[in-house]
């Protein structure tokens, strides 16, 4: 369902069927309900709308990766439980040793500590939980030990007592140890990453968090929906559903310990709930969410005043924008080609990716945001060291100043492509105006001696305080693209990727436009173009309010150009004649 309105309703969708069923009561965020006819539910948040029908598809975080998480057939049980019984043992004899190495080394009390781990691993109670989630739930022993002991381990944690909080830091061992074992038992062609193993047909992908570098990699041509533990209505999860036009739902807590790999799901986007091995009677009610929405991209021609770009993350992109006639790409977001590669590319493999995007555009403008990377896409292959508040720490025109040589190798390539069309460059979270210069003097004194086209130079509006001084960086800049997400994050103190906060992320709220309103004063006054790449830039109930402000350049998602055009030619219909252009 979109916009309010309910496909292939009739009464049997489950905004609708909620008021026919009383076991569909709203519940808290993550509590799960057991319900006679064997299915389970959850609520979360909303946060993409739609119905959707699918097989869930596990995404591990770094607490998950390199365990396999499948779904046995009922022969394979045995030999699973063996598996286990036989993982437990060698961890019991592991402790062994280490008791008497430390008893020889340091004295017996040091090594009481592994004579308390020693009696978990082969405490009963826990180890048949173990069994019983491969017998009932049908999984793999790596699973089953992941799932019961991270529980206890969060248990324990929440718990204020110092003495019981030591003991999920051993429950933590003891996991770790059985499934070091358990990987090791494991024949040398088994996949141990779940997130490539097959899910036939149509997937829901789970994730504790979809991170921007985890998106890269996603099939979206056969992804129907997303479940994820953290991250409000704009988070990187939340924007990329809406774009593919499919549902998502957040806010489940410790959801890795409620889904199974494999397992169908059926979730709904506007209510935030999601159903875990659906009967047939359940199935019988959402006939739409069987049918997974086809997305076509439908071009739209331009509109008279209103330039509409499109965003994009890979130059692969490239041949959607066209396919959907933009105006050109206002938002090249070029740290996903690191984060997709998964490590820095050189001088080379850059300018070959960017030649792609700025010869695929064939002389219509590109805006090539320089890597902002940090944050919430924090990249391994640079070596940034861990931050209590990555937000507000060590990212985006900091890290470029900060890493010159990264920044080089970019300013390099992008100025070899500058003969090929127009570029825009973009420099991200630029909070004065001394970042700002600094950075395109760098530009300019490591370019000199390559041959170079149309090259521009703009801030991106995003930091308050670069937006407070906009006169004075328009003065300094050839223009600014206002980035409103991170925008409206920092000017509210409100991360966008939050669940917690979602009801406040509410971009209608004055001081917002009123903000708006003074950057585009300030670009008049100083003679300098302004564009938005942000999410309201294609929601039709923001896009006219931003052309009656003389906004008329926005960027949006590919899938999101037609739409855009749609609303900004109903805006334009209502301007009086002598002011249509």
């Amino acid at each position: 369902m979109h916009g309010g309105e309910c496909y292939d309703c009739a009464g049997g969708c489950m905004a609708h069927s909620a008021q026919q069923d009383s076991s569909n009561a709203i519940t808290r965020p993550g509590m799960e309900l057991h319900h006679n006819r064997g299915e389970r539910r959850l609520t979360g948040l909303g946060i993409s709308e739609g119905v959707a029908l699918g097989r869930v598809r596990l995404v591990e975080s770094h607490k998950h990766k390199a365990i396999p998480f499948f779904t046995l057939s009922p022969e394979d049980i045995p030999e699973e439980k063996t598996r286990l019984a036989a993982a437990i043992e060698t961890a019991a004899g592991q402790l062994d040793e280490l008791m008497a190495i430390v008893t020889k080394k340091i004295g017996p009390a040091q090594a009481n500590i592994f004579f308390a781990q020693k009696m978990m691993v082969q405490d009963d109670v826990l180890r048949q939980q173990m069994m019983d989630v491969i017998e009932q739930q049908r999984l793999n022993a790596e699973s089953a030990v992941e799932k019961t002991l991270e529980a206890y381990e969060a248990l324990l944690s929440e718990v204020d007592n110092s003495y019981l909080k030591e003991r999920a830091s051993d429950i933590g061992e003891i996991r770790r140890r059985l499934q070091d074992i358990l990987r090791a038992s494991l024949p040398e062609d088994v996949q141990v990453r779940q997130d490539q193993a097959g899910v036939e047909g149509m997937c829901i992908v789970v994730a504790e968090e979809l991170t921007p570098s985890e998106t890269v990699g996603l099939d979206t041509a056969h992804t129907v929906g997303f479940v994820t533990e953290r991250g409000g209505p704009s988070s990187h999860a939340a924007i990329l559903a809406r774009a593919l036009g499919i549902p998502a739902v957040s806010g489940i807590k410790n959801l890795m310990n409620f889904f199974a790999h494999g397992e169908e799901a059926l979730i709904n986007g506007s209510t935030g709930e999601v159903i875990l091995a659906p009967v047939a009677a359940t199935l019988r009610l959402y006939p739409a969410a069987k049918r997974p929405m086809v997305r076509r991209l439908t071009p739209v021609p331009p509109v008279p005043g209103v330039v509409v770009m499109a965003n994009i993350s890979l130059a692969s992109e490239v041949e959607v924008v066209k396919s959907v006639q933009a105006e050109g790409i206002g938002l090249y977001r070029t740290e996903f080609e690191l984060l997709a590669a998964g490590r820095m590319l050189s001088e080379e493999e850059q300018c070959e990716r960017y030649s792609v995007v700025v010869k695929g555009v064939e002389g219509r403008p590109v805006y090539i945001r320089l890597f902002d990377l940090g944050s919430d896409k924090p990249a391994s292959f640079l070596d940034i060291p861990t931050e209590e508040n990555p937000c507000l720490g060590y990212r985006g025109a900091r890290l470029l100043l900060g890493q010159p040589e990264l920044f080089i190798t970019q300013a390099r390539a992008i100025a070899q492509v500058s003969t090929q069309g127009p570029v825009h460059i973009v420099y991200p979270m630029i909070s004065d105006i001394d970042q700002f210069l600094k950075l395109r003097e760098l530009f300019r004194q490591h370019t000199q001696d390559i041959k170079q086209g149309e090259i521009k130079h703009g801030v991106m509006l995003e930091v308050p305080s670069a937006c407070l001084m906009a006169r004075e960086m328009l003065e300094a800049a050839d223009f600014a693209s206002i980035g409103s997400n991170d925008l409206f994050q920092y000017l509210f103190a409100l991360d966008r990727n939050n669940e917690r906060v979602a009801p406040d992320y509410r971009p209608d709220r004055p001081v917002f436009w009123n903000l708006l309103k003074q950057i585009l004063e300030a670009a008049r006054a100083a003679g300098k173009p302004v564009s938005l790449c942000g999410e309201i830039g294609g929601q039709p109930q923001y896009l006219p309010r931003l052309l009656d402000m003389a906004l008329c350049t926005v960027s949006v998602n590919p899938r999101f150009v037609g739409l855009a055009r749609m609303a900004a030619r109903r805006w334009h219909k209502t301007l009086p004649l002598n002011k249509r252009s």
